[in-house]
């Protein structure tokens, strides 16, 4: 029987590869992606219609009633703070920081994991957001992954295959399996076209260029 593994799938470039490595890894993945009240939840639209497309089981979550605890980041639809412009290197990225925010999501994907006996949770966690995410550096994921070990009677393993690369080589990864990266969302704001300005576009542009390969979404 193949091993059931949990996704914590955005509906962006980084869970889009990671996801699509796990398939052609044989696991059976089940996709989780949360509403946490973010600007860019039109990335939820691009993620319904990828697993929908390759039949895996996926499952939508709204907490966004944490907005309630969670506030002063740029990225939240309630916030007074406008998304920053500009690449990942600039302080003003920092505003983009959701408080705790990966230390939640995973704690879910944990129990979600336990619940349908899957035994990893995988998350796309890049050497690119290390400056910035502090829940995105190596010693997180390494102290999140000693809880997960023992914090039920089931040991869950946090799996991040491109901890160490950089958004560059995520693309290059999935150029080679012959993903279509049209079917991702990348950008913090949640418009109709992709603004082409903020720090996360900005960093997907370059990954294109780098590449050689024309990015197939429409920027504004």
């Amino acid at each position: 029987m193949k091993e059931k593994v949990v996704v914590i799938y955005s509906g962006g470039m980084d869970s889009f590869t990671v996801l699509h490595k796990v398939l052609q890894s044989g696991y059976i993945p089940y996709a989780l992606t949360f509403e946490y009240g973010q600007r860019h939840n039109k990335e939820i639209e691009y993620a319904r219609k990828v697993c929908s497309e390759l039949s895996v089981d996926h499952k939508v979550i709204d907490i966004s009633v944490i907005s309630q605890l969670i506030s002063g980041s740029s990225l939240t639809r309630d916030s007074a703070i406008d998304v920053p412009l500009g690449h990942y290197a600039e302080d003003n990225m920092k505003s983009t920081v959701v408080p705790n925010r990966n230390m939640i999501l995973l704690s879910l994907a944990v129990g979600y994991a336990v619940s349908i006996g899957a035994t990893k949770v995988y998350y796309g966690a890049h050497s690119g957001d290390h400056s910035i995410y502090p829940d995105c550096r190596p010693e997180f994921v390494e102290k999140m992954n000693a809880v997960t070990k023992i914090a039920n009677y089931e040991s869950i393993e946090i799996v991040t295959p491109y901890l160490s690369g950089s958004k560059i080589e995520i693309l290059a990864d999935g150029i080679e399996m012959g993903l279509d990266y049209g079917n991702t969302w990348t950008c913090y704001n949640g418009r109709e076209y992709a603004c082409g300005e903020c720090g996360s576009c900005v960093e997907r542009l370059e990954a294109f260029a780098i590449n050689n390969v024309e990015d197939p979404l429409i920027y504004e």
